[in-house]
């Protein structure tokens, strides 16, 4: 069927297409008599706006772009989430395309969100992304930027990141107070600056405890795979370890399962702390203690600074967010009483 318009309206009832387009507006100009009329004719019609037409008009989308490493990931779904109920309440419309972790396929989500026609774009980069000038190609067009817990240092846009350094400070802080002394690190790519706040925080923790820095003991590694693997690779050297502090989950668990297999005891022999709050955390068995991420909150509010941007409600200089994060202890550490978080 034929769409109904503002035109086949204004025909039936002998008006002009102006009058029909005022009066759904609830324009004071038109009478509650000529209102109702229309509003009758408009739902006998199905009759149904054409934002597209309307948004060409006011040279406005009402689209933000939004670029991110993995769709599937529990926290990145965690993020979109938050974005989009924000975009939804503003009346706007979110895209969303997935670098998989490349950059080349990162440089062409880039063309693919400029050629939306995007008012604004949210991005978490990928571990490979140490160029960043594809994403000087928003602010050539005056498109605002926000990126979130991924952040390219000294990039010209708002940023909204959590506490990383002193979650890690405070994971690793735990684990020492649990009776730890030889405590892993997994560690995150160089290229992230997430990574390397996790480090610091767990340099810290080591320090202030007096605890020497073993190099052998801080591997990267931020996978399942790559968890289970290097776990094995310690035991079989026979390098001495009593606790683990991961940069996530994934590697956590990888590391939990080798130590089973293993025949050693969670967290009796060894303490394990993951980051994030993954679904993975919760299924394990034991459950593993983490780093609770609030990746809702993060894309809640890394929306909400982006569309202040867009309608011109924040202006000038470019400002960072921090989003607190919390422990979660769970059954992978033993109890440490009056912990101070």
């Amino acid at each position: 069927m034929k769409r109904a318009t503002i035109k086949d309206i204004a025909k039936i009832l002998g008006i002009s297409p102006s009058t029909v387009s005022r009066a759904l507006k609830d324009h004071p100009d038109i009478s509650e008599e000529t209102k109702k009329r229309v509003i009758e004719i408009a739902h006998k019609l199905n009759y149904r706006p054409n934002l597209i037409a309307q948004r060409l008009k006011q040279k406005r989308t009402y689209t933000i772009g939004v670029i991110i490493p993995q769709m599937v990931h529990y926290f990145f779904s965690s993020v979109i989430s938050g974005i989009e109920d924000y975009a939804y309440e503003k009346g706007y419309t979110v895209i969303i395309s997935q670098s998989n972790e490349k950059y080349d396929r990162e440089k062409n989500n880039v063309n693919i969100i400029l050629s939306s026609g995007a008012e604004g774009v949210l991005i978490s980069r990928t571990k490979e992304t140490t160029d960043f000038s594809h994403f000087m190609n928003f602010v050539d067009y005056d498109i605002p930027v926000v990126f979130f817990d991924r952040i390219c240092p000294n990039f010209p846009a708002d940023k909204v990141v959590v506490n990383d350094e002193i979650a890690a400070y405070q994971a690793t802080k735990y684990l020492i107070q649990s009776g730890c002394k030889h405590i892993v690190h997994f560690k995150g790519p160089n290229s992230l600056v997430i990574s390397h706040k996790r480090y610091t925080g767990y340099i810290e923790a080591l320090k202030e405890f007096k605890i020497p820095i073993d190099p052998n003991l801080i591997i990267e590694c931020d996978s399942f795979e790559k968890g289970a693997q290097v776990t094995q690779e310690l035991l079989d050297k026979g390098i001495p370890f009593d606790g683990l502090f991961a940069v996530n989950d994934d590697s956590a668990a990888g590391a939990l399962v080798t130590l089973q297999k293993n025949g050693i005891k969670v967290p009796e022999q060894v303490s394990i702390f993951g980051y994030s709050n993954s679904i993975i955390s919760r299924v394990t068995s034991p459950m593993l203690s983490t780093v609770e991420q609030p990746g809702y909150e993060m894309g809640y509010t890394a929306a909400h600074m982006l569309i202040d941007r867009i309608e011109g409600k924040t202006t000038g200089k470019h400002r960072s967010e921090v989003v607190s994060t919390r422990l979660v202890i769970r059954e992978t550490t033993k109890p440490v009483e009056n912990f101070e978080f």
